[in-house]
């Protein structure tokens, strides 16, 4: 086989696929509403079609330097001057150098047009919301639906009627929403349209109070604190929630923060909130 004809094929077809890539994620919503709304596009989620942008990329990398090595006479050959001396700064090399520059800096000043360029896509993804809706807050989908009726002020048990009137198949409290949607082939957004009507007259808040209550959703940052600094926040005991996590099977420990902690544990760091959220207000710890 030849390897520089395979370089070079690889070369090409990675960056067709990096272009795609490049066209989806130019265009797909935001996160929160990907994820609320169950967003694909030719069956991929938007976490899907970054997955393949980070790995083909590596691929076209990696061919890329290849690439380099089967044609450094001819890279050499262009940096060479009329006297055939090698000079990296040669009219060619310039222009070069002076696109790249362009854009690199222009886009960091947020410089027309390369501004207009980032300004279309933040429209489109301004219209995607209005489209397909916002999520009632952050990582939403990832509540369970005990934890999800709770901030939205939702009746539970008229919710779960709800649903299992609706067709949805649906376990308990505990089952978390996105897995629901899932299961039964519906998005979030669209299981939350179904608990609606069980929505309760009297609205409560999801910070804490002034007597310092446990919060009912994660502040800003929650992922990269470390539990030990959580329990120190909320007063907390920190030796009776790592009990109380090993009870329920849980990983932790107090220097890890709580991505570290869902990771160990395969959950979100919203699950791992809901379950100290669980522990703290089941029992005073």
């Amino acid at each position: 086989m030849n390897m520089r004809k395979i370089t070079s094929m690889t070369m090409l077809l990675s960056l067709l696929v990096l272009t795609i890539n490049s066209i989806i994620l130019y265009v797909v919503p935001e996160g929160r509403i990907a994820y609320w709304a169950d967003w694909k596009f030719l069956g991929l989620t938007k976490g899907d079609w970054g997955a393949q942008h980070t790995t083909v990329g590596v691929l076209f990398l990696i061919a890329g330097i290849m690439h380099i090595y089967y044609n450094w006479k001819p890279i050499l050959a262009y940096m060479k001057n009329k006297t055939r001396q090698i000079k990296v700064f040669t009219g060619s090399f310039n222009v070069a150098l002076a696109l790249t520059a362009i854009f690199v800096v222009g886009t960091y000043f947020n410089i027309p047009p390369l501004s207009t360029i980032l300004h279309i896509s933040e429209s489109v993804k301004d219209q995607a919301a209005v489209t397909y809706g916002e999520p009632p807050y952050g990582h939403a989908e990832s509540s369970t639906l005990k934890m999800f009726t709770k901030r939205e002020n939702l009746d539970l048990q008229q919710s779960l009627e709800l649903l299992r009137s609706g067709g949805i198949k649906v376990d308990g409290p505990e089952d978390i929403l996105k897995t629901v949607a899932w299961r039964n082939d519906r998005s979030p957004q669209q299981v939350y349209e179904i608990m609606k009507p069980a929505k309760l007259a009297d609205t409560q808040s999801a910070s804490t109070d002034a007597a310092g209550r446990f919060p009912d959703a994660p502040e800003s940052g929650w992922g990269k604190k470390k539990l030990a600094e959580a329990c120190l926040e909320y007063g907390l005991n920190l030796e009776d929630i790592l009990a109380k996590f090993g009870e329920r099977g849980v990983v932790a420990e107090a220097e890890m923060n709580i991505k570290e902690i869902a990771s160990a544990n395969d959950i979100d760091p919203m699950g791992v909130f809901e379950t100290l959220h669980d522990i703290v207000t089941s029992k005073n710890c």
